[in-house]
C-alpha cells in the first residue's frame, strides 16, 4: 500500500491520528526536508528506510515505489496533500501499475495560518468563501487564465495566496488591479512556517504588503491571507441566534426559552 499522507502545516502534533499510525507502520518514507519538519518523522518506525525528495525528481519517486512492491510506503506531503500536493500524477502511476494506494487527509497550512492570525475566515455578510490562489510564477503554463489573483481580487472574499512570497511586487499590483474589490487599507496578514517553532505572523494591509514581505525577508513556506474578515469584527451568526431555528433547535421568541414560554 502506498499512503499518501498530509503532514499538517509543521507542527508534529498536528499529523492526523491516522497518518502518525501510518508513519509508524511504514516500511519506506519518502518526504521532503524543504517542507516538512524532521520532527515529524519522529512518528516513523525505527527501521523504515527513508528518502528526502528535496532533491528527486517523480520519476526518482516512481523508481522507489517500484523497487518496494510489497511494501508499506508513505509518500509524506506538507499540509494536506489535496492543495497544491503534486499526488495526481503520483495516483495515475499507481492506477496504471495497479498499485494499492490512500490518501490521509492532512491539516491544511491554511488552517494552521487562520489560527495563528486569530481569525475567522467566513464572517455573515462580510465573506462567506475562501479562495485558494497562487501568482502564476515560474509555472504560469500550468495557471488558467481566468484563474489569476487579480481576476479573484474582483470578487472580495476572503484569499489565502500560496507560494507567492518572492514577488511581493507583483502580488500586491494584482490584488489592488482594476476591478479589485480590495482597497489599499484592506486588511491583509503574512504568516511565514505556520505551526513551526520560528512562526512569524505579521498583519498589514494590501497597500503596505509588499513592503511588508520583503521586510520579513522569507520567499517559502509563506502564506498571505486577504480579505475585510481579517478585520475581526463579525455580525452576528444566524447558527446560534435564538430567533434562528434549524433541525436541532426551535426559533426562541422575547419572552420565551427555545420555543417555550420564559
Amino acid at each position: 500500500m502506498i499512503s499518501f499522507v498530509g503532514a499538517g502545516p509543521g507542527a508534529p502534533d498536528l499529523i492526523t491520528l491516522r497518518g502518525r499510525d501510518r508513519l509508524a507502520a511504514a516500511d519506506v518514507v519518502i518526504w521532503a526536508s524543504s517542507l516538512v519538519p524532521e520532527a515529524v518523522l519522529a512518528h516513523a518506525g525505527g527501521n523504515a528506510e527513508i528518502h528526502d525528495s528535496k532533491t528527486m525528481t517523480l520519476e526518482d519517486v516512481l523508481a522507489v515505489y517500484a523497487s518496494h512492491p510489497d511494501a508499506a510506503i508513505v509518500r509524506l506531503h506538507s499540509g494536506d496533500p489535496s492543495v497544491y500536493g503534486a499526488i495526481q500524477e503520483q495516483i495515475d502511476w499507481c492506477v496504471a501499475q495497479e498499485r494499492d494506494f490512500e490518501i490521509v487527509p492532512g491539516v491544511s497550512s491554511l488552517a494552521a495560518a487562520a489560527a495563528a492570525v486569530g481569525r475567522e475566515l467566513t464572517i455573515p455578510r462580510v465573506a462567506q468563501s475562501v479562495v485558494m490562489t497562487r501568482l502564476a510564477g515560474r509555472t504560469a503554463a500550468s495557471m488558467p487564465e481566468r484563474e489569476s489573483v487579480a481576476a479573484f481580487a474582483a470578487l472580495g472574499a476572503t484569499m489565502a495566496v500560496f507560494l507567492s512570497a518572492a514577488r511581493p511586487a507583483e502580488l500586491q499590483a494584482e490584488l489592488l488591479g482594476e476591478g479589485s474589490a480590495y482597497g489599499p487599507d484592506t486588511p491583509a496578514a503574512v504568516v511565514v512556517r505556520a505551526s513551526w517553532p520560528d512562526e512569524m505572523v505579521v498583519p498589514t494591509t494590501v497597500g503596505q504588503l509588499a513592503e511588508t514581505l520583503a521586510r520579513t525577508g522569507a520567499r517559502t513556506t509563506v502564506l498571505v491571507l486577504v480579505g475585510p474578515a481579517l478585520q475581526g469584527a463579525a455580525n452576528r451568526s444566524h447558527l446560534y441566534s435564538p430567533a434562528f431555528a434549524h433541525q436541532f433547535r426551535r426559533r426562541s421568541l422575547p419572552g420565551t426559552t427555545a420555543g417555550r414560554p420564559a
